[in-house]
C-alpha cells in the first residue's frame, strides 16, 4: 500500500452533554475500522458545570494516544465552532466528522477514501440512516434523484432539497481549510458548510452507500438549541436571495420543505397549534408534492424497518 493509499484521515467529534456510553460508542465505531490510519479528535463542548464532565475527562484520559487527542473547550462555544477546532488541531490529509451519539459502520472510512481518491474528489457525501429511541427506522437519507453532479446542479437541489448529514462528509483537509470551515451558525450548521463547498467550485462526489447509523434522542447534543426554530426561520429567510435564479416549481418547493421541518420543530417543542397551522401551510405551498413526499417517506420508512 502506497503512502497516498494510506493517507491519514482525521475524525472530529464534538461532545456536548452526553454520558460515556454514548461516547464510547462513537470512538470505538472509528478504532474498529477497517481503514487504520486514522486519527481522532474529540472536542468536549460541555460546559463546565455538566455532571458528567469528569466521567468524560477521566474517559479519555484511559484512550488518549498519538492518533487519539482530547480536546477541552473553557466554555461552551457552539457546533461549528468546536468542530472549527477540531479541523485546526488536525493533521490527517481528510477529515470527516462523526456526532458523539452516532456510529460509523465498519468499512466507512476505507470505503469513502478509496472513493475520493479514486474520483480525485474535493468533498464526498453519502447516505446514512437514522433511528429512533425504540430502535425503529425513522429516515434513510439518500439521494440518488440528484440530476447532475456539476456545481450549479448541487446548487439548486441544496437549496430545494439540502444534502446534509455531517458524518456523512469527507473532505479534503487543505480543501475544507481553505473555505474556512464552519460558520458559526446556531442551525443548518452542515447545510451552511455544503452550500459554501458549492459556491467555492469544489469537486463533490456522492458515494452511493450507506455507512452511517444516527440516532435521534430528545436530550442533549451539540447541535440542538431552544433557538432551533428561530434558526429555521432565518434560514428560509436566507434562501429567498436565491430566488432570482429559481423557477416558481423550486421556490413553491423550498416553501414546503421549510414548513414540514417547521412541522417537526413546533411538535419538539409541543407547540401543537403552531404546528398544525405549519402542516396547513405545507399543504398550500405545493398540494401535490405534500401527498407525493408523505407517500414517499412513509414507503421508505417502511421498507427500510423491514429490511432491519
Amino acid at each position: 500500500m502506497t503512502e497516498k493509499d494510506n493517507a491519514k484521515v482525521s475524525v472530529i467529534i464534538p461532545t456536548y452533554k452526553r454520558p460515556v456510553s454514548y461516547l464510547s460508542r462513537a470512538v470505538r465505531s472509528i478504532t474498529e475500522q477497517t481503514y487504520d490510519n486514522v486519527e481522532i479528535i474529540v472536542v468536549d463542548d460541555s460546559p463546565a458545570s455538566y455532571e458528567y464532565r469528569d466521567e468524560i475527562k477521566q474517559y479519555m484520559a484511559s484512550i488518549c494516544s498519538e492518533q487519539i487527542i482530547y480536546l477541552q473547550n473553557e466554555k461552551n462555544l457552539g457546533g461549528s465552532l468546536a468542530r472549527n477546532r477540531g479541523i485546526e488541531k488536525a493533521n490527517g490529509g481528510f477529515i470527516t466528522f462523526l456526532d458523539d451519539d452516532d456510529e460509523y459502520k465498519p468499512q466507512k472510512i476505507e470505503n469513502q477514501v478509496k472513493f475520493m481518491q479514486e474520483g480525485d474528489y474535493d468533498l464526498t457525501f453519502s447516505d446514512m440512516i437514522m433511528y429512533g429511541t425504540n430502535g425503529a427506522v425513522v429516515d434513510y437519507r439518500d439521494y440518488k434523484d440528484i440530476p447532475a453532479f456539476d456545481n450549479e446542479s448541487l446548487l439548486y437541489f441544496h437549496l430545494t432539497r439540502k444534502i446534509t448529514g455531517t458524518p456523512t462528509f469527507m473532505f479534503k483537509a487543505e480543501k475544507l481549510k481553505e473555505i474556512g470551515g464552519f460558520d458559526d451558525a446556531k442551525s443548518g450548521q452542515e447545510y451552511f458548510l455544503m452550500l459554501k463547498a458549492i459556491e467555492s467550485g469544489l469537486k463533490i462526489g456522492y458515494l452511493p452507500r450507506c455507512d452511517v447509523k444516527v440516532y435521534k434522542h430528545a436530550d442533549g447534543g451539540i447541535t440542538q438549541s431552544k433557538d432551533r426554530i428561530a434558526a429555521e426561520q432565518k434560514n428560509f429567510e436566507f434562501k429567498k436571495k436565491y430566488y432570482p435564479r429559481l423557477n416558481k416549481k423550486q421556490i413553491q418547493y423550498i416553501a414546503f420543505r421549510h414548513w414540514a421541518a417547521m412541522v417537526v420543530a413546533y411538535k419538539r417543542n409541543h407547540m401543537y397549534m403552531h404546528m398544525i397551522g405549519a402542516g396547513i401551510k405545507a399543504f398550500v405551498a405545493t398540494p401535490v408534492v405534500f401527498f407525493k413526499e408523505g407517500l414517499l417517506y412513509a414507503k421508505k420508512i417502511i421498507t427500510y424497518n423491514r429490511r432491519k
